[in-house]
């Protein structure tokens, strides 16, 4: 008696077992990319909901009175004379400033004179010296001008300092919110977008209100540039004649080898290099954007050269064939056919690694870029350009402020990670347009 062979269109159940493991299969791959955007969502969400108010800022209106018999004793307005007048020559002017708006409003108080001047930011002061030297004829005059806010009544109106934790706090007092609210009722105090932020340089710790991000950014751009000019020819260079006219040998694979094993080095190893190497060998500055260049192209390195050997393995073997095979030479072959095909990949690798590096902090920290830096350098000084002493950048930023008292320092580096999100975006979303848009099919 012959077997009956079972038909194509009736399940059994074999293929019952099977087709629920792919289901399964569908369901938990389903599942793991759920589970990675919700922890990407709560991520963005709490560092977006910690470090938003650090791109808004809390500033007051005053009229302060300028007397001669105080900031200008000679009368010549000479810049240079009015500069012995330091900040504590101009604190009780702003005081005296505020005291007064709120006699004019109406709104009394039984703070203390002291107390009501520690409403106003300890920049403040110094932003109105360096206004006055700058225009020195307003001396004699009443200069209106807006001034930062102390830390806690800024924190007030972004929702970070309550009246609770104002009792509890021995930098301010519930009754000076209530005098900031008034005042903001009035329109005196008011707040708004902080460019300040983005173009400041960093402030002391009694000053998380005027802490900004502009010696950071100006020092990773610094760096990135180092990394590109030297990374880039360097590794290309390299992947060219790894996989295009390096005979295959012991030697060759040994370097294979260890480029992949160099990019899976922790950062912190290319920190102690540079250290060794370029600092206490070389004898470069410490800090320097030069070393922090140098130090992260040598991290970058080893991620261009494996993503541009992918790249020139990805040209069809048929192009370098149909070159030979009309006269092309070798070196004719890859330069002038597979590099351009291959092209979108190098560029897109190389700006991938351009990212990793932006945002590396361990091999920065042990060159020294934690360093504090209060000003920009002026220009054509010795501490400006990549050969300056002291720099930093936007990781290392968001590090020191983590490493600070202050709740608004907490807020600045949430800020400070905002920013650096933004551009580490912007450069993804480069290389996928760059990619696109010289990408060739075959």
């Amino acid at each position: 008696m012959s077997k009956v062979t079972p038909s194509l269109l009736v399940r059994d159940d074999r293929t019952k077992r099977r087709n629920a493991a792919e289901r399964r299969f569908r369901f938990y791959g389903l599942g793991a990319i759920g589970i990675a955007a919700l922890a990407l969502v709560v991520l963005l969400t709490t560092v977006v909901s910690s470090g938003v108010g650090a791109f808004r800022q809390t500033y007051v209106t005053l009229e302060i009175a300028l007397p001669e018999d105080k900031l200008d004793k000679t009368g010549t307005r000479d810049p240079d004379l009015m500069a012995r007048v330091t900040t504590f020559g101009y604190a009780p002017l702003l005081r005296a400033a505020l005291i007064r708006q709120l006699a004019e409003l109406g709104i009394t108080t039984d703070l203390s004179d002291k107390h009501i001047g520690e409403m106003i930011s300890k920049e403040a002061v110094a932003t109105v010296r360096n206004h006055v030297l700058a225009n020195p004829e307003l001396v004699g005059t009443t200069l209106t001008i807006d001034v930062l806010t102390e830390g806690r009544v800024d924190g007030y109106f972004k929702g970070r300092v309550t009246m609770e934790s104002a009792a509890l706090d021995g930098n301010t007092s519930p009754e000076a919110l209530e005098i900031a609210q008034r005042l903001a009722d009035l329109g005196v105090i008011k707040t708004r977008f902080n460019w300040r932020f983005l173009t400041a340089p960093d402030a002391s710790d009694q000053r998380p209100e005027a802490a900004g991000l502009g010696v950071a950014i100006l020092g990773s751009l610094y760096m990135m540039l180092v990394v590109l000019v030297l990374a880039l020819p360097l590794g290309v260079a390299a992947s060219i004649y790894l996989e295009e006219f390096a005979p295959k040998n012991r030697l060759s694979d040994f370097i294979e080898v260890n480029i992949s094993n160099l990019a899976a080095v922790p950062s912190i190893v290319f920190g102690i290099l540079g250290l060794a190497i370029f600092i206490n060998f070389g004898g470069l500055r410490q800090s320097s954007p030069l070393v922090g260049g140098l130090v992260l192209t040598l991290m970058t390195l080893p991620t261009i050269i494996i993503s541009t050997r992918a790249a020139l393995k990805s040209v069809p073997p048929s192009i370098r064939d149909a070159a030979l095979g009309v006269g092309a030479s070798k070196v004719q072959s890859v330069f002038h056919h597979v590099l351009p095909l291959a092209a979108p990949g190098i560029l897109t690798g190389t700006i991938i690694g351009l990212a990793q590096a932006l945002g590396e902090t361990a091999p920065l920290l042990l060159i020294g870029m934690v360093a504090f830096v209060r000003e920009y350098p002026a220009p054509y000084s010795e501490t400006a350009g990549l050969f300056g002493e002291a720099a930093t950048a936007l990781p290392v930023q968001v590090f020191n402020w983590t490493q600070r008292a202050d709740p608004g320092f907490a807020e600045r580096a949430s800020g400070a990670i905002i920013t650096l999100l933004v551009f580490l975006a912007i450069m993804n979303i480069a290389a996928v347009l760059l990619r696109r848009r010289f990408e060739r099919r075959w």
